[in-house]
């Protein structure tokens, strides 16, 4: 017989078992159909993961539109509680697509919000779908990558061969990817993402999302503000994005904006550094650019490592070094460099753009989860007289970097396992939802001010919020004018009665 003092032993002992495992979310309880209701009602238990973070991790289904629980997928999340009294959740999407949420949150949250927001909000990133500590698209192992990244093909570029040589590559690594990563490579895509977003903000007890999201993350934040406007709180859309275009438009306008940023830096450059190597002007610094990648397209030169140095490799080092303005002491020296035969600096970019460390181990997957989510994302185009018509746009958005390969399409996602699966490049109006704030940057070369422009115009409820200066995304970088804005937002409901021109 157990005597109720006994039970009382027990149920304690119970209770301080679950103290342990550590803290239990308290789902919203909403109405879902019967076939989602066991996602939007799962528990998530929050355990302490180093750095003052907790970790938890969320089921959600492979297909929203057929779920079940042979095929679910995880996904990982981290959090830093409220450091005063929470107001709620705040998630917070680094963009990408492939950056991890997780990873931001968890090693880096004072990066990514204030401490006014800290103070009000449970901060949660996430690695979506595909992503890091998710359910990962994988593909090749570290060697393969430095192959598929780095590798310089053995025909002559713009023959017949190298052409076939080219398209072998990207059907392996398509291949690769279906092998390595199962079924849920076709269901990668940003819908998706938004679902289980939904998802997440039910399970930890919002009634309403309250979001932030930088560059790619802008494009997860405009979806949900599509398909889910009556749970939308308070969201913020930081290098915003411009749905409605097609991918060869994004590539275009991202192109002329990194040429834009280039002739800024080369315009300042001479009194601004001590060491600048183009002390003749910007044309002639643009001309002497030409001819580096002419000169190494032609003849690639060896790193200390083996790896080849051709003008893809000094084009993706020098446009990480244009995502930001504090990076532009590394444009000296990689253009320093090359001028002398020299890889260090140009290597040491790429090798940080591809988050590949010094052993040569790639750390995420952030490569191989961009290219997947990408190809089902967006259309591929294969009409030959378009194809030429765009190869001229993009000689003509930087003829600094244009490099001068045969008219084709996108080989990797005309090869890929899965196509597009998206709902039509469109508009975006976010009809019925609340205030949105839109950043944008004029100077921003990734996520080109006009896109942010156009997106403010599109979404019914949006403010646009211009930051009049240079590098990708505005909020928590120090200009008092973005920051008070966002946080005035997000504490306090309020919105700008009109764009506040931010940096003038």
């Amino acid at each position: 017989m157990v005597t109720a003092a006994a039970v009382t032993v027990l149920l304690s002992g119970c209770l301080n078992i679950l103290d342990l495992l550590g803290e239990r979310s308290e789902p919203t309880g909403e109405t879902v159909s019967a076939e989602l209701a066991p996602y939007y009602e799962q528990v998530l238990t929050w355990v302490d993961c180093d750095d003052g973070a907790q970790c938890a991790t969320a089921t959600a289904p492979m297909d929203w539109a057929n779920p079940t629980p042979e095929t679910d997928i995880t996904l990982a999340l981290a959090r830093h509680v409220a450091t005063g009294e929470s107001m709620g959740s705040l998630f917070v999407n680094p963009g990408g697509p492939g950056a991890s949420g997780f990873d931001l949150i968890h090693d880096d949250v004072d990066f990514a919000v204030s401490a006014n927001l800290r103070e009000n909000y449970d901060v949660i990133g996430w690695d979506p779908r595909g992503v890091g500590r998710s359910t990962p698209v994988t593909c090749l192992d570290d060697e393969g990558l430095d192959e598929f990244i780095f590798g310089i093909p053995d025909s002559a570029v713009g023959s017949d061969e190298w052409l076939a040589e080219s398209e072998q590559v990207a059907i392996s690594f398509g291949q690769a990817c279906f092998n390595n990563t199962g079924p849920i490579l076709q269901f990668i895509d940003t819908q998706s993402t938004v679902h289980d977003l939904d998802m997440l903000r039910a399970i930890v007890g919002d009634e309403k999302l309250q979001y932030l999201g930088y560059s790619y993350g802008s494009d997860i934040g405009s979806y949900y503000l599509e398909n889910f406007p009556e749970n939308a709180g308070r969201i913020v859309l930081d290098g915003a994005t411009d749905s409605s275009i097609s991918v060869f438009e994004v590539g275009r306008v991202q192109t002329a904006g990194f040429q834009r940023a280039l002739e800024n830096y080369l315009a300042a450059c001479p009194t601004s550094f001590d060491d600048c190597p183009f002390p003749g002007g910007v044309d002639a610094a643009l001309a002497t650019i030409r001819e580096l990648y002419d000169r190494y397209d032609a003849n690639p030169i060896a790193a200390p490592d083996g790896r080849m140095m051709d003008a893809g490799v000094i084009d993706i080092a020098m446009s990480t070094a244009l995502y930001s303005q504090d990076s532009w002491p590394f444009l000296n020296d990689l253009f320093s460099e090359a001028a002398r035969g020299e890889t260090d600096t140009a290597f040491f970019l790429a090798d940080f753009y591809y988050s590949r460390d010094l052993d040569g181990a790639y750390t995420d997957n952030s490569l191989e989860a961009f290219i997947a989510i990408y190809c089902v994302d967006y259309p591929v185009e294969t009409d030959a007289a378009v194809l030429v018509k765009q190869q001229e746009l993009m000689r003509e958005a930087s003829p600094t970097t244009y490099r001068d390969f045969p008219p084709t399409a996108d080989l990797t996602c005309l090869n890929w396992p899965y196509k597009y699966i998206g709902p039509g490049i469109t508009e975006l109006t976010g009809e019925g939802a609340p205030p949105v704030l839109i950043i944008s940057t004029t100077g921003d070369p990734a996520t080109p001010y006009e896109w942010g422009v156009a997106l403010s115009e599109q979404l019914q409820s949006a403010q646009l919020i211009t930051n009049n200066g240079e590098g990708h995304t505005a909020y928590n970088g120090g200009v008092a004018c973005i920051d008070n804005a966002v946080d005035n937002y997000f504490v306090n409901g309020t919105v700008p009665d009109a764009d506040p021109n931010c940096g003038a």
